[in-house]
């Protein structure tokens, strides 16, 4: 009996069937501030919301003007899009005259100084995360950073996993077992990408000044100058205009366990760039361009599709805490907002990522070589960019395939895992989201890229007049809905505390910046 099979015997036990309803998801959305026109939103960060430091829901990504709306880790997919649409309705309640952009791509900014980099405050941590952001502009530039998606955070029970090596009886302990585990995963899941890139992108079209003078492949769309495309794309957040950058492309991570993903990521942390040393570590006047100038500032600029992930200490880095305690749960970062929905996601699309990374953590999963890991990164560019030609083929295994007849192999082979997470649910929404979903394998049409192309072009609107429509037509949504007095009184009550924590981090300080810096780094050489 192969593991899959074996694995899914024992999750169907009637005494372990439980462990699947206690799996843990948490959402984390961007969404730029934008003024009543569409345009980007140059105020601070309104204060009734908190200080973006410290507050557990509503904080800010690079931009002050990017806000994100954070969940907790919970076992109900319908809590988790209650609390996000009962902060969604908070923040506008508590916006002036502004609304949230619901596009992944964003909206009209014509010079990338138009950005405002996100503010922390006046400690030492609040200073690492702005000057970690104004590095990244240096490098990257500003506009490329106000792109926005959703991280799916995701972690299966200890028992469960506890319970699958009994049955392997794979000797390690459970510590190393679970982090194996999740990296298993994480390798499963990086082949598959492709397919969340097709049956969810949308961001097929950008605004022309989105692009500016950087060298592209994308076309107008029809007589539409103002907006460029391409014909088949999916989601161009996830390709070379987006989160993809030249300078990592020598970056080659490799997933096949924790010690090789550490070291490959130390290396980028601790090795000087040349490129980034031109452009220094501080100004003529002594302020700080960046953190560093490694290849990497700190983990987090390192963009990937997904990462293994662990809860950290105060001023400790992402890999000593995974050195020393292993992955806790991973992170998703390659869905894109579907403005088609309230919240950017809805319940039919957390259920299929539900049994997708189920199947990837259970299905067989061979380690990578560099071979493969040359055909994940060519997979999903062309499925960025020609995801919906008929006549696009995928590299697997050294020979070609189809997106409907791979997508068709992994539906099929996910099928008894919506199975198993059905019975453990008392329900059919899992399968009911497979079968629904296999259709965009075969009408193109229904997937969220070809729907936002479709309206642009049959409306005879552009990308920009689009994706204002959407904004405005969420923002009445939100704002003539109720949200329960309680509830409100909660998030008043969250952003009060907010402002007094960061208060205090702020006159607990001991030592100055520069000081903190080298104590924090020192943790990449031990």
């Amino acid at each position: 009996m192969s593991d899959f099979n074996q694995s899914l015997r024992i999750l169907a036990a009637p005494e372990n069937r439980l462990l699947l309803t206690a799996i843990r998801r948490g959402l984390e959305k961007e969404s730029l501030r934008v003024d009543a026109s569409g345009h980007l939103a140059h105020t601070p960060h309104p204060k009734t919301l908190g200080s973006a430091l410290t507050h557990p829901r509503i904080t800010t990504d690079y931009s002050e003007a990017l806000l994100e709306l954070i969940t907790p880790p919970l076992t109900s997919v319908a809590e988790v899009l209650d609390t996000l649409d009962d902060v969604h309705r908070y923040i506008y309640r508590n916006l002036d005259s502004e609304m949230l952009w619901v596009h992944s791509m964003p909206c009209v900014i014509p010079d990338g100084e138009e950005v405002p980099v996100a503010d922390y405050g006046s400690s030492n941590i609040g200073l690492m995360k702005k000057v970690y952001r104004l590095g990244l502009g240096h490098r990257y530039g500003r506009v490329m950073q106000t792109i926005a998606g959703i991280h799916y955070n995701w972690s299966v029970p200890e028992e469960f996993l506890s319970l699958l090596q009994t049955a392997s009886g794979n000797g390690i302990s459970f510590h190393d077992y679970k982090t194996q585990r999740y990296f298993d995963l994480i390798r499963n899941f990086r082949r598959h990408t492709w397919l969340l890139l097709y049956l969810f992108g949308a961001s097929p079209a950008v605004c022309s000044t989105f692009v500016g003078d950087q060298p592209h492949q994308l076309v107008p769309v029809g007589d539409d100058h103002h907006s460029l495309h391409s014909p088949y794309a999916t989601s161009l957040r996830m390709g070379d205009l987006g989160y993809q950058s030249s300078a990592q492309e020598s970056l080659h991570v490799c997933y096949n366990n924790l010690e090789s993903y550490i070291d490959t990521l130390r290396g980028a942390l601790t090795q000087p760039y040349e490129p980034y040393e031109a452009i220094g570590l501080k100004d003529g006047e002594g302020n700080h361009r960046q953190l560093s100038t490694h290849l990497l500032q700190i983990e987090n600029e390192f963009y990937s599709t997904i990462r293994p992930k662990r809860t950290t200490r105060p001023g400790e880095t992402p890999i000593r805490a995974l050195t020393e305690r292993g992955v806790e749960y991973i992170e998703v970062r390659c869905i894109d907002l579907n403005p088609l929905t309230p919240v950017g996601i809805d319940a039919e699309q957390i259920h299929f990522l539900d049994v997708f990374l189920l199947y990837c953590l259970m299905a067989e999963s061979p380690l990578t070589d560099g071979d493969e890991y040359r055909d994940i990164l060519e997979n999903q560019k062309r499925v960025v960019y020609r995801g919906r030609d008929p006549d696009l083929l995928l590299r697997r295994n050294s020979t070609d395939s189809t997106v409907a007849a791979w997508g068709a192999e992994l539906f099929a082979a996910m099928a008894p895992v919506a199975r198993l997470l059905d019975d453990a649910n008392g329900s059919d929404c899992h399968s009911a989201a497979l079968a629904s979903l296999e259709q965009r394998l075969y009408n193109p049409d229904l997937t969220p890229s070809a729907q936002i192309l479709n309206a642009m072009k049959t409306r005879g609107i552009s990308y920009f007049q689009l994706a204002l429509d959407h904004a405005r037509t969420l923002q009445e949504h939100f704002t003539n809905g109720e949200l329960d007095p309680s509830t409100e009184d909660y998030y008043r009550q969250l952003a009060q505390k907010s402002l007094d924590d960061q208060a205090a981090i702020e006159a607990s300080d001991t030592v100055d910046f520069d000081t903190f810096l080298t104590d924090y780094y020192s943790q990449y050489d031990s």
